[in-house]
């Protein structure tokens, strides 16, 4: 699988433009990826702040990652904006029968496809050799679209699970 990404993140949004990751515990079937992308796409044409169109995207990645994104330099996204991109993910949760909030689980690509693997196991998953440090990990913690850009699919050992590893030099 091609894991290049960044062609698809808009050119025109700042660097700084704000990003939320959702990842789904199973990919998405083909069916439900063409009406993912046009319940994203109808979200982004009627996003607003306090009444003022939010220039935003948001995109399916990898039939597993929603990644939202909004350049906040026209005009600041508000709670109810966030609220409002939160309460369309629950949707997609119920209308699929999928768990989009579970932080619990990490995804790494493992033998050329993502693999999730329960925070609960990686010890395990480290010690029988099913990963290891240098394994591509999604870090979606990425708070901007510079991060997203440069940070999502990184070395494990350059991610906030550094701390649960065996010593890294």
């Amino acid at each position: 699988m091609n894991w290049s990404f960044q062609q698809a993140i808009p050119e025109n949004f700042h660097p700084a433009s704000r990003v939320w990751i959702y990842q789904c515990n199973r990919g998405f079937m083909p069916n439900e990826i063409a009406e993912i992308d046009t319940l994203l796409s109808d979200f982004v044409q009627q996003w607003k702040t306090h009444g003022t169109p939010v220039k935003g995207y948001a995109q399916l990645f990898f039939d597993t990652f929603l990644v939202f994104m909004a350049d906040e330099t026209a005009a600041g996204v508000s709670g109810c904006s966030t609220d409002s991109s939160v309460r369309l993910v629950k949707e997609i949760e119920k209308k699929f029968n999928v768990d989009l909030f579970n932080r619990q689980n990490l995804a790494f690509i493992i033998k050329d496809k993502i693999q999730q693997i329960p925070l609960s196991q990686l010890d395990y998953a480290l010690e029988n050799n099913f990963i290891s440090i240098d394994t591509p990990y999604f870090n979606n913690t990425v708070l901007s679209k510079s991060e997203l850009e440069n940070n999502w699919i990184i070395p494990m050992k350059n991610s906030w699970l550094k701390s649960r590893l065996p010593a890294v030099s």
